[in-house]
């Protein structure tokens, strides 16, 4: 992906959340020239990797296939081995009408998917079989607490304020209707290097061409330029 390609959906993606009135931490906002001031004392931020994550999963095309996500914070994965610090994660992300998140499971964070705001969050879900395909066997999921049960293959759709628990193991890929959705995340510790079960293979952190300088930073920046 360009530099000029990242820095305008970063700076679409602030003036959505705007309109849906969510608010990000300041650190969302820093120029290179502000994180170096602050970089001595941003470990959690750069261990966790808390920030602005743009991906096309290696698609070359992230309007059809794509996530703009932030995550505001985050244990690392080691807390859990070591049983202190935080144990869990948050993020907000935003899908366009259309623009798909594969097919993807993850094998030990469970979540919440919530529509914050926007249009439909429209989800197909299969549970994962021995060998990690899918399965054709129905399953339960919990839809705001409602123990729901799916068939293989479902779709479930997510009106605004409406959200889904996946456990591990439960396959989901998903994308907006209508209108651009805002989506939160809340779920244990996020490990994006060795927790993610894509379907078919995709590229999670894409390469930059850096055409312009960076106006935000991405979590994949940190170590090039702090």
């Amino acid at each position: 992906m360009k530099r000029s390609e990242i820095n305008q959906i970063i700076r679409e993606s602030i003036e959505l959340m705007e309109k849906y009135q969510f608010q990000l931490p300041p650190f969302a906002f820093w120029t290179l020239d502000v994180w170096k001031e602050n970089s001595l004392t941003c470990q959690e931020i750069f261990e966790n990797q808390l920030g602005w994550d743009i991906t096309d999963f290696g698609s070359g095309d992230i309007d059809s296939t794509g996530l703009v996500l932030f995550t505001i914070r985050n244990g690392h994965p080691m807390n859990w081995e070591k049983k202190t610090g935080k144990l869990y994660a948050e993020k907000i992300m935003i899908s366009k009408v259309n623009q798909i998140t594969p097919m993807h499971f993850h094998w030990n964070k469970m979540e919440d998917i919530i529509n914050r705001n926007g249009g439909k969050l429209v989800m197909d879900v299969y549970k994962a079989d021995d060998n990690e395909g899918f399965s054709d066997e129905s399953f339960c999921l919990s839809v705001d607490g409602k123990a729901v049960e799916c068939t293989a293959g479902e779709r479930l759709i997510l009106q605004p304020g409406e959200s889904v628990t996946f456990p591990p193991n439960i396959y989901h890929s998903f994308w907006g209707e209508e209108k651009p959705v805002l989506i939160g995340e809340v779920s244990l510790v996020n490990d994006d290097h060795n927790d993610n079960r894509f379907f078919e293979v995709v590229g999670r952190f894409p390469d930059v061409d850096e055409d312009e300088q960076p106006e935000f930073l991405l979590v994949s920046d940190y170590a090039k330029y702090l």
